[in-house]
């Protein structure tokens, strides 16, 4: 049997890092020409607020988040590795985020993402975070396609 845990740190943990450099891979392919378009906005320097999934030790999974205004937070940088997708990961990693930011005295997140990641990703349409708040907790969520 497998173990599965979360861990909260920074954009300086190596794990983050090695996980958003395959996220950065993975999104020039879906970007495609638009790609310098949106790779200006996912830099990670200074990001103080991510959550790493690790199962039997190994990094699965990252998520993070900065703030976009002054009761707001912009979800950044989530992944999951494709052999672990499927599995709820995401969703736990994006809760562990909201229950982060609520500690903080945030209530709302947004979450911006390209056209391109809308029509591949299976997270975003499963939890049609158009519509729904992925918990109770947070007042508000909205989700921008640039």
């Amino acid at each position: 049997m497998s173990t599965t845990s979360y861990t909260r740190t920074s954009s300086d943990n190596k794990d983050f890092q090695e996980l958003v450099v395959l996220l950065d891979a993975d999104l020039k392919i879906r970007d495609g020409d638009d790609h310098p378009f949106y790779d200006q906005f996912n830099k990670i320097q200074g990001i103080r607020n991510v959550v790493l999934c690790y199962i039997d030790g190994k990094p699965v999974g990252c998520g993070a988040f900065k703030e976009y205004e002054s009761r707001t937070v912009e979800i950044k940088r989530m992944f999951v590795l494709p052999e672990n997708r499927g599995k709820g990961i995401g969703l736990i990693l994006l809760k562990e985020l909201e229950f982060w930011a609520i500690e903080l005295n945030y209530s709302a997140c947004i979450l911006e993402t390209g056209k391109s990641n809308l029509k591949q990703s299976g997270f975003i349409k499963r939890q049609d975070m158009q519509q729904s708040r992925i918990t109770d907790n947070m007042k508000t969520w909205k989700i921008v396609f640039v």
